[in-house]
């Protein structure tokens, strides 16, 4: 702002903050330092963040700024701000106005919602307080925002807390400049709030809640059926959880009859850290997670083996054949009564049937969860966006971030939105909307300059969860009133959300950029790392289990380069305008479609056929029919792979971990489980590999490592030196690659490096002689491709264009 004649002057300057700034007591708390620094004028929210209007000297104004800027409200995260002079207007004191109407657009970060905070926390347990055991008790730091926001700017009216006419004594709060919950838009409590409504599996009301004690009658009845060992279907912030107690055997078997999931593992919910330290390693990152703003699922190491541990006896209905366990604490107060009143371990599973998304209307509750509950605990309070809990993991040795799922609490905004690094801005119209993948499935939307990804949405090979794609999609556009001029796809013509983008392409003429799958993985590590803009070489090493590539086949084993030196360009298949893929493993043989990924013994079959003598330790694994049929596909197969997911599947499979998956990468985790058991008995360093200390020639070569693992395997070595061998192979496959193209820094993505013991081997082996980047707040699986698409066509802008080997491809 330049400096005038009107420094100490009466003038009205606008100020005003992107960011995160709705939702999280931005505007009560501007309104304390003005009312602190005696300055008149007013703040309100808009679809840009929070807009001030002071009429006062310059000097002042950026004495107010400057304490905004130094010292803004816990929550908040303001990306950017601006002060200009305008003209003047009176104002005879400071208030709090109402939001004007939305507009087309946005640079305003959407809030997540937010677990409840020690204040509330307080509250609900102290006997004398007015909302002491309200479960559904909020403050301006804490409760649901993004699951109840219908349109913008965040204010009670444009949130489903437009139902609930706020009592006197509510209002008083929300008026009152000293309370704390001052301007609180989802203020409520018993008199005025929420009510709990308590369901029979057949849709017969059991209780409703009119008063308080009601609301404890309801509570109390809960405790007492989970402690009879039945199972409740609970609403939550995001959608509806089964809860049942996780030390009742019978009852965890009864629950995954009914959800139809055999072996898949299970949250639990405890209701104390102290109590799940009992049952469970827990780090301080990993305890920080636990009670953070988030309040994640966290997979931490169990003590299973430990007689004194709750799961000792009863750990395999809950986590069968692993150690690691997903674990939280109480995120809202409703979870907080339930799990305190229980005193126990929870399983708090995900409302739904496997494979579908999360139920969150209750019309729906009633009707398929009545199937699976013996109760449903419910409320009239409505969910607009449904979100399954967020899923993060700590790596054992070096403590490395690696989300697994990135939902409530951590979506809907963009990595790059908390980060001063700054996204291309575009013209007012221009708005990009990526479509993802198919597996993992989100999407992700850029409109003006700030960038919003949709949270977890599940597989979209399913139809309930494709109509929930469209539900979420439609909801982000309807929000933002974005009219996208430009869609993103994989170009895996088959997947769901290709082909919905290709629809809407044509019914509204939009143009559709088509992206190679492990180009927009690179993209979107390289981002997260603030990469993009580097000219420096950077390796990046994206495994995954399947995506299709240039050249027809299923890519999965891929090593990329980004800005390759001119000296190293000939030959190499560009798949971006600075993006070439350099090497991959060996392709093997992909066969029988969906099939392979399902069922471990079909990748080491494929793996083994280049060796008939060893046939043996997979014929055996294929009934008669099978086998017959199966040689015959095989022999006849063109359909190649490269993919590191599905090898892990087979070097699962050859050491007899499983044969069959009954959930996505389960032969994965039982190996990497296998491979830390050794890592943590002997240590971390690891001499011997599976790859001759040369150069690799045009591939990695796959069958030399899987001959040298059944090598092993014949020679009797024990399963879990054979298991952590294997990972060090990888590794060394990595750092053979990386010195042979003389490149330091290396970028990790793909469903691969959710792998924690990978994660640590690398960052134990390299992590002193490169520099090793690892994604930060997005999973590496495929959840990060629609933010990668979206990279690609950032960084296509940024950089001169080469010729473009691949067609329609940026």
């Amino acid at each position: 702002m330049e400096n005038g004649s009107f420094a100490h002057s009466q003038n009205t300057f606008s100020l005003r903050f992107s960011g995160l700034v709705q939702g999280i007591g931005f505007r009560p708390f501007v309104y304390q330092i003005a009312i602190q620094q005696q300055l008149k004028g007013q703040v309100s929210n808009d679809t840009d963040g929070v807009c001030v209007l002071l009429t006062t000297n310059e000097e002042n104004a950026l004495k107010f700024l400057k304490r905004l800027i130094d010292s803004p409200p816990t929550l908040a995260k303001i990306t950017k701000y601006s002060i200009e002079k305008i003209a003047y207007q009176y104002f005879e004191s400071f208030n709090i106005v109402e939001s004007p109407t939305a507009h087309s657009g946005s640079r305003l970060m959407l809030t997540p919602d937010f677990s409840l905070c020690a204040n509330c926390r307080q509250e609900l347990h102290n006997t004398i307080n007015r909302r002491y055991r309200y479960p559904f008790i909020t403050c301006t730091q804490c409760g649901p925002r993004y699951s109840i926001q219908r349109i913008l700017p965040y204010d009670r009216p444009t949130t489903t807390m437009q139902a609930f006419k706020m009592c006197p004594a509510c209002e008083r709060e929300y008026n009152h400049p000293a309370d704390r919950r001052f301007y609180s838009q989802t203020n409520s409590c018993p008199e005025c709030g929420v009510q709990l409504r308590l369901f029979k599996s057949d849709g017969k009301v059991v209780h409703t809640m009119g008063q308080l004690n009601d609301s404890q009658w309801i509570l109390a009845r809960i405790s007492w059926e989970l402690k009879q060992g039945k199972i409740i279907a609970v609403k939550g912030i995001g959608g509806y959880l089964l809860l049942c107690d996780a030390t009742n055997e019978a009852t965890v078997l009864t629950l995954r009859k009914r959800k139809h999931r055999p072996s898949k593992p299970l949250a639990v919910l405890y209701p104390t850290l102290e109590r799940l330290r009992e049952d469970a390693y827990i780090s301080t990152q990993e305890a920080e997670a636990l009670q953070s703003v988030v309040a994640p699922i966290v997979l931490v190491r169990s003590k299973k083996s430990e007689r004194f541990s709750t799961f000792w006896k009863f750990g395999e209905a809950v986590n069968p054949n692993l150690n690691h366990l997903g674990v939280m604490l109480p995120y809202s107060p409703l979870l907080e009564l339930i799990a305190k009143d229980f005193g126990k371990p929870l399983v708090a599973t995900s409302g739904n049937f496997s494979g579908s998304p999360i139920i969150f209307k209750d019309d729906q509750a009633q009707s398929e969860l009545g199937q699976v509950a013996d109760f449903i605990l419910t409320d009239n309070h409505e969910i607009v966006v449904p979100q399954d809990d967020s899923v993060i993991r700590f790596s054992e040795k070096y403590g490395q971030k690696i989300v697994i799922r990135r939902s409530r609490g951590l979506a809907p905004n963009g990595p790059l939105s908390h980060k001063n690094t700054e996204i291309t801005p575009t013209s007012k119209n221009e708005t990009t909307l990526a479509f993802g993948a198919s597996l993992k499935s989100t999407f992700g939307l850029k409109t003006i300059d700030n960038l919003y990804l949709s949270q977890y949405l599940g597989d979209l090979e399913d139809f309930e969860t494709q109509e929930n794609f469209k539900h979420t999609l439609n909801h982000f556009l309807q929000l933002f009133q974005a009219k996208p001029t430009q869609l993103l796809t994989d170009a895996h013509k088959g997947y769901f959300s290709t082909q919905l983008a290709q629809e809407l392409g044509k019914s509204e003429s939009i143009p559709v950029i088509k992206t190679q799958h492990h180009a927009a993985h690179f993209a979107a590590v390289l981002a997260e790392n603030e990469l993009l803009e580097t000219t420096e070489t950077v390796l990046g090493v994206i495994w995954d289990g399947t995506g299709y590539g240039t050249d027809g086949q299923i890519w999965g084993g891929e090593y990329l380069l980004f800005n390759p030196p001119l000296y190293q360009t000939e030959g190499l298949s560009f798949l971006s305008k600075s993006m070439a893929r350099v090497n991959h493993f060996e392709y093997f043989d992909a066969f029988l479609g969906d099939k392979m990924p399902r069922e471990p013994r079909l990748s080491a079959f494929s793996l083994l056929k280049e060796f008939p003598e060893y046939w043996g330790l997979v014929s055996q694994k294929f009934n008669e029919k099978e086998w017959d049929l199966y040689t015959r596909l095989l022999q006849k197969n063109t359909l190649k792979t490269s993919s590191v997911g599905r090898i892990f599947d087979g070097v699962a499979s050859l050491l007899g971990l499983l044969d069959k998956n009954h959930y996505e990468g389960e032969a994965a985790l039982r190996l990497e489980e296998l491979a830390g058991y050794y890592f943590n008995s002997h240590g971390y360093s690891f001499a011997e590999h599976y790859f001759q200390n040369r150069p690799f020639p045009k591939t990695i070569p796959t069958h030399e490592l899987i001959k040298g693992v059944v090598q092993d395997i014949l020679k009797d070595k024990p399963k879990d030196w054979i298991a952590a061998k294997f990972h060090f192979s990888l590794i060394k496959a990595v750092e053979i690659m990386a010195n042979e193209l003389n490149t330091k820094k290396i970028a990790f993505s793909g469903g691969v490096f959710q792998n924690a013991v990978l994660v640590d081997l690398m960052i134990e082996n390299m992590g002193k002689t490169h520099e090793l980047f690892f994604h930060q707040e997005l999973p590496p699986n495929d959840e990060c491709i629609a933010f990668g698409q979206l990279m690609l066509v950032e960084n296509r802008k940024r950089v001169e264009h080469r010729e473009v080997v691949f067609e329609n491809y940026i």
